[in-house]
């Protein structure tokens, strides 16, 4: 049997039997010629045929086929050939009546709907484009770490307890006990640094938030890092402008700029400033009269500030650092002695997208600020272990996958971003 060819690659094969695999996805027939517009993994090509060939298979648009045939030059053609048909085989046909198809225009599909037949919503251009510029800002994430020295780790989704005290969890039945789906893998990331100095992760976490918003998610794809020896969050953000501006980057050389189709935005982050928590509420106050934030940035604040950060640098994004420490995770290092804490959130295009910083390195410091919760610090044995073990100074971050790519193209909703949503309301497909 011929060898598959994409259609992508026809170029090199002019004149020759080839054999494509593919949908449908246009179809238009005349009394002597049949038009076939095939899709595959590569793009698309136009298939010119007689309509005695085809006719007898009853093709429609979306059905999966199979052609041989004999690319050709054809200036007229967008990908610059046309390949002629020689057969065609019917791999699998398509229902009658579908909701909608790959040349829908997504705006107009009801997106229970989009998600109920997700494969199609896929097979779109648009649909298409979110999850493969998804893959990309994902693969230049793990890139740019390795070429600074981070292994990756594969931590467990398993869990004993939570990472923040045992909010939050969805408890599962685990033989004779209960265990919990990993709301964050920052304790195995801390154990990576006591062992690998820099690690870094990508991988669904888990959140038992009764939310029904378009920010939030109850399965989400965290990318996660974190490194040892730093002096402080500015360390971990440093790295953050550069890994996230070389992955726009990349973005931009692959799929151009703006991305075709999308509002995308893909600045460099190397000028993006970092402002205190306090400093932030008087900016607020200054320019739009906030007086009601008092312990955290809502997410008319999160849009303020971003407006603001791109009046002054050019950039719509911002680091915010310094939060009040009671609102941060036990393991949170103190910033000075006035009760803040050295972690910050990177508000991005109207939108937080990370939260990072600095955790606290010894024993003796978890311990207290665990009974400063009325946590008992036996509880975390299993953790506090490795804090005997020599673990330095360390710091790291987490950034959605899902809002991220949301926000670099102008998502309205981060469900569009998510293949599969699991949220409050859907567990299914």
């Amino acid at each position: 049997m011929t060898d598959r060819v994409f259609t992508a690659d026809l170029a090199a094969h002019f004149g020759q039997e080839v054999l494509l695999r593919g949908w449908v996805q246009r179809l238009r027939e005349t009394k002597s010629t049949t038009f076939i517009v095939l899709k595959d993994a590569s793009g698309t090509v136009q298939v010119v045929a007689d309509p005695q060939k085809t006719k007898p298979l009853g093709l429609k648009t979306e059905d999966c086929v199979e052609v041989v045939g004999r690319p050709r030059a054809e200036a007229r053609a967008r990908q610059g050939y046309e390949v002629d048909l020689v057969d065609v085989r019917l791999l699998a046909a398509a229902a009658e009546g579908l909701p909608f198809t790959s040349m829908s225009k997504l705006d107009d599909v009801g997106p229970e709907v989009q998600l109920d037949y997700r494969p199609m919503t896929l097979r779109t251009d648009r649909g298409g484009t979110v999850f493969r510029v998804q893959a990309a800002l994902i693969e230049g994430f793990r890139a740019a770490l390795r070429r600074r020295r981070f292994t990756e780790i594969f931590s467990s989704k398993i869990v004993g307890g939570g990472t923040e005290g045992g909010t939050n969890l969805f408890e599962i039945k685990y033989f004779e006990r209960s265990a919990y789906l990993a709301q964050s893998p920052q304790f195995y990331k801390e154990h990576g640094v006591a062992g690998l100095e820099r690690v870094f992760e990508t991988g669904h976490v888990y959140r038992a938030e009764p939310h029904a918003t378009s920010r939030h998610l109850t399965e989400y794809y965290s990318l996660d890092l974190e490194m040892g020896f730093v002096d402080g969050p500015e360390d971990v953000m440093q790295l953050e402008r550069e890994v996230l501006s070389e992955v726009f980057e990349e973005v931009r050389t692959r799929f151009g700029d703006p991305v075709p189709g999308f509002d995308s935005y893909l600045p460099s982050l190397m000028e993006v400033p970092a402002w205190e928590f306090g400093e932030c509420l008087e900016r607020l106050r200054s320019a739009h009269g906030r007086e009601d934030l008092v312990d955290d940035l809502d997410p008319e604040a999160e849009r303020q500030l971003c407006a603001l950060a791109e009046k002054e640098t050019g950039v719509s994004a911002v680091f915010v650092v310094g939060f009040p420490l009671a609102n941060r995770p036990f393991y949170t290092h103190p910033r000075g002695a006035a009760g803040a804490a050295q972690s910050f959130d990177l508000l991005f295009r109207g939108l937080e997208i990370t939260t990072g910083g600095q955790r606290l390195h010894r024993r003796a410091d978890l311990e207290e600020a665990l009974r400063g919760r009325g946590i008992e610090p036996s509880s975390f044995e299993a953790h506090l272990r490795m804090f005997d073990l020599g673990m330095p100074p360390h710091g790291g971050l987490a950034i959605g996958a899902e809002r991220l790519t949301g926000q670099v193209l102008g998502l309205k909703n981060v469900r569009e971003a998510t293949l599969y949503p699991r949220d409050r309301h859907r567990v299914e497909p």
